[in-house]
């Protein structure tokens, strides 16, 4: 009986040292500063008071969002101004 006692009082203890561990990384990788958005090729340009609030670099496309939701694709070997612009039903004026 005197075992399993300390069997199970290890056992919590492992389990607590677990559980602040876990919570400590979390905090210390989620607590930090947002990371920067990426640098924009020099050769693409963005529409007059267009603010960027989100950038996705694939292969071959550019995609970015500007803070009014308007998405801008670009094609990154051309560069220059956006392939296609795209605003979302919900951002469209009725």
């Amino acid at each position: 009986m005197r075992f399993l006692k300390r069997l199970v009082t290890t056992l919590t203890l492992v389990m607590i040292l677990g559980l602040v561990t876990i919570v400590g990384l979390l905090v210390i990788r989620l607590g930090g500063a947002p990371t920067p958005l990426p640098a924009l090729p020099e050769n693409v340009t963005l529409p007059a008071e267009a603010q960027i609030a989100a950038v996705t670099l694939a292969r071959d496309w550019l995609v970015v969002v500007t803070e009014a939701g308007e998405i801008l694709l670009y094609d990154r070997a051309a560069g220059g101004d956006p392939v296609q612009r795209v605003t979302p039903r919900d951002r469209q004026a009725p």
